[in-house]
């Protein structure tokens, strides 16, 4: 049976932890790609937050080929940095990988949203879910514009039968959320004991 849109990204999960269970760089990275498809259908509302996707994968990514054995674990960019005193920095792997996070949250969020609240307009759907994850974050400007794209959300039933045109997509949706959920957690966590999970937007 052919597989979901989500399916891609439910294979990759399987290989973001190690042996020793840690996160490690390129599979963690593949699984953020392997969504962007699913953002796609969202069209312009999702604009923002794939391009800031993308951005943020692509600093990763850069980090983690300038030296793939020394950054082959997720963290250990965020460890360089903090050693160096750079971790704060706008332009930081620190900083991507927290905004890549959030950004995540605001996915599994909007996909919970979708699964749970059958009545609500996409538009609804997309408004709560930024609610509950980036807008704590997020400055003035930040905020507008990602309000503003809210408003541009496909319409439900648009969007479901694009998605739905193959798989179990409800059963995947909730499998990405109930197994992509933990990775996010566990960034925040270590983030946070690195005191770098509450850095805001301008």
């Amino acid at each position: 049976m052919e597989g979901s849109v989500f399916t891609p990204s439910l294979e990759g999960m399987k290989h973001v932890k190690s042996e020793a269970g840690e996160m490690l760089t390129r599979p963690f990275l593949d699984v953020c790609k392997l969504i962007l498809p699913v953002i796609d259908k969202f069209g312009a509302a999702m604009a923002l937050v794939k391009s800031d996707i993308g951005g943020n994968i692509s600093r990763l990514e850069d980090k983690y080929s300038s030296n793939p054995t020394q950054f082959n674990l997720l963290y250990s960019m965020v460890e360089v940095e903090v050693a160096a005193k750079t971790a704060k920095g706008s332009s930081s792997c620190t900083n991507g990988l927290l905004w890549l996070t959030r950004a995540m949250d605001f996915l599994v969020e909007l996909f919970r949203n979708l699964l749970q609240h059958p009545d609500w307009t996409m538009s609804q759907v997309c408004t709560d879910s930024y609610g509950k994850t980036l807008k704590q974050w997020h400055g003035w400007l930040a905020s507008s514009s990602f309000t503003l794209a809210m408003k541009l959300a496909p319409d439900r039933k648009k969007f479901t039968e694009v998605i739905s045109a193959s798989g179990d997509v409800s059963a995947d949706m909730e499998a990405f959320c109930t197994n992509f959920s933990p990775f996010l957690e566990e960034n925040h966590k270590f983030l946070a004991s690195q005191g770098l999970d509450n850095l805001k937007a301008s």
